[in-house]
């Protein structure tokens, strides 16, 4: 199975920016491989700086756990089965805003995004991913 082309990532990186312009929030987006490992990325002129950093961390939870982001908020608060999963793997990242991304039930990497509230990541993420499906 090939790997998720950069082709690929920056048709899904320009789907991203262009709904992160739509809702007017710059955010950080960032394209992984299978591996974790960034293909694209962008910041958007005013999308904070710590966003950098978890956006990445983001796209790199998705793949980790093969699952979005957003679904692992539950689950991490105390007394929850994975409680303390975000301090494993070097930090992860457990807020929306990570999506994985398959190809023929394949995992083929993850957008994660990062600098609006975790609704804002998460649909701009959705978009980035919907853009490799068009």
């Amino acid at each position: 199975m090939p790997g998720l082309t950069l082709a690929e990532a920056r048709r899904m990186l320009d789907a991203g920016l262009a709904e992160a312009d739509a809702i007017g929030q710059p955010m950080n987006v960032a394209i992984v491989d299978a591996g974790g490992h960034l293909v694209a990325f962008a910041r958007q002129d005013g999308a904070i700086r710590a966003s950098i950093d978890i956006s990445q961390r983001k796209a790199a939870t998705a793949i980790l756990m093969e699952a979005p982001t957003a679904a692992l908020m539950d689950l991490v608060q105390p007394g929850a089965e994975l409680y303390g999963l975000e301090q494993t793997a070097g930090g992860m990242v457990v807020f929306g805003g990570g999506v994985p991304v398959y190809r023929d039930g394949d995992l083929v990497g993850a957008v994660g995004v990062s600098a609006g509230s975790a609704e804002q990541d998460v649909r701009v993420a959705e978009a980035a991913v919907a853009a490799l499906k068009a």
